[in-house]
């Protein structure tokens, strides 16, 4: 029997669209609560996990994870949920890998970084259920395989059609998950963070911590977050200024030793979502008349620092 777009079996089958440390992690922690989970993610990290298990090491548990992992994006057939974890560059190119092979029923949940990926799957993805998730979670690649957590973990969970089901699975397997209509706040309050740390943390290759300790920086991380919410009430989005600016303070002393997520690319020799998080800010900047020099020269810093040749 086809299961309704609200309802999700248990145990499920589970699709991770990308899977990259967040993609993994909470693809571990689904599978050790007893559902059938595939990543999809490069060959290194495949091969890794086809071979030995996944490695999810937390700050309660160090543990092998038995699942199955593939560079094919068929792979996501049967799969009642997919999380989309890949680049935010590259939603467009993993929804049309995936058009094929998807269920009707099945439910995509945008782990992604930025504001607009989940418009953009449904442009890409007519009639699919999509939900936006905001992630509240510290990790990182330790090697091929190996997914380190440093901290937090929960969800965030625009609504949709099963939602709520996932939700419950979410929940059942560990990850504190809650369903809320602000959920478009959330994403954009997230933005503005990481528009406030992620290139600086790229572009000097320190934690949050030490970061904020710097000259200037703060300053900087001001003009940013200004910007930002210039931007976020030209857009219509209602979002509280104090709030924010405690956010974003609050990030350093909570995550003192976390590198931000465009500082571990640059330093992989990977590509960054800059184009979605600050360039994402002069881009709508722009389209409003709203000028955003802070986030421009930090885009425009990612990109020469991303773009240099190597002298290995």
């Amino acid at each position: 029997m086809t299961s309704s777009p609200t309802d999700l079996p248990a145990p499920a089958r589970i699709a991770i669209m990308g899977a990259g440390a967040v993609g993994c992690y909470y693809g571990g922690m689904l599978a050790r609560a007893g559902h059938s989970v595939v990543l999809i993610g490069r060959p290194a990290h495949v091969q890794a996990v086809q071979r030995d298990g996944l490695r999810l090491q937390t700050q309660s548990f160090d543990e092998r994870i038995r699942l199955e992992a593939s560079c094919d994006a068929a792979a996501v057939a049967g799969a009642q949920l997919v999380l989309m974890s890949v680049k935010s560059t590259d939603t467009e190119a993993a929804a049309e890998q995936l058009r094929p092979h998807l269920a009707p029923d099945a439910l995509i949940v945008t782990l992604q970084n930025g504001v607009d990926n989940a418009r953009r799957l449904r442009a890409a993805l007519p009639g699919q259920a999509v939900a936006a998730a905001v992630v509240y979670v510290a990790v990182e690649m330790a090697g091929p395989g190996h997914v380190r957590h440093h901290g937090r973990g929960e969800l965030l969970l625009e609504p949709a059609p099963a939602s709520a089901a996932a939700a419950d699975l979410l929940n059942r397997s560990g990850v504190p998950t809650q369903i809320s209509a602000d959920a478009e706040a959330a994403l954009w309050t997230k933005l503005v963070i990481n528009c406030a740390y992620n290139a600086l943390s790229a572009i000097a290759r320190q934690p949050y911590g030490p970061l904020v300790q710097q000259a200037g920086v703060a300053q900087v991380m001001d003009d940013v977050v200004g910007e930002c919410l210039a931007v976020a009430r030209a857009e219509n989005v209602v979002l509280s200024e104090p709030k924010i600016r405690e956010a974003v303070h609050g990030l350093a002393r909570s995550m003192p030793a976390q590198y931000s997520s465009t500082a571990q690319d640059l330093m992989r020799g990977r590509g960054t979502e800059i184009d979605h998080l600050n360039g994402h800010i002069v881009r709508r900047g722009a389209a409003h008349g709203i000028p955003t020099p802070a986030n421009r020269v930090l885009h425009t810093l990612v990109h020469l620092v991303q773009h240099q040749p190597s002298h290995d």
